[in-house]
């Protein structure tokens, strides 16, 4: 999702394990920016620059991380202020219904069409996330046109082992 961005709105993407001065004069040359995976032990003094170079020209930043930027304990005061000032969002896994919109996508995009009583079958026993449920139709898929045979439960279910 994250890639689809920042193709979309001409962004970069930062790994926030290697956040350092090539990156930020990089940064500077683009008006989305994407910082993934901030841990606490990022260097403080980057990421408040980056930050302020962010307001400082009207940019926008987006940040991922496990914990949120409010909860890590930086050392630096004025960071620590800036943080409190982000606005946050969880994305939690799908539920069903989304699930069910997600799977109906993905094979849709691959013209595959399956009964509602197979989707609900995936549903119950695929991992709730979005990577994993794209991978689970591409493997389905995969063993569907190895075999040459539309996909079934058995289908499924070798795909649910593997």
């Amino acid at each position: 999702m994250v890639d689809i961005f920042i193709k979309k709105f001409k962004g970069i993407k930062i790994d926030g394990k290697v956040l350092d001065e090539n990156n930020l004069n990089a940064a500077n040359e683009y008006q989305n920016i994407i910082l993934e995976d901030l841990s606490c032990d990022v260097n403080e003094k980057l990421l408040y620059t980056l930050i302020n170079l962010v307001e400082q020209n009207n940019k926008f930043l987006i940040i991922t991380s496990i914990q949120p930027i409010t909860e890590i304990i930086f050392k630096l005061e004025d960071l620590k202020s800036r943080a409190k000032n982000f606005l946050l969002t969880i994305i939690d896994n799908p539920d069903d219904e989304f699930m069910f919109a997600l799977i109906l996508k993905n094979l849709s995009d691959r013209q595959i069409i399956l009964d509602k009583k197979l989707i609900d079958f995936i549903i119950k026993r695929v991992e709730r996330s979005y990577g994993k449920i794209f991978e689970f139709i591409y493997k389905i898929d995969k063993i569907s046109l190895k075999k040459k045979k539309s996909i079934d439960f058995k289908i499924i279910k070798e795909a649910l082992d593997e």
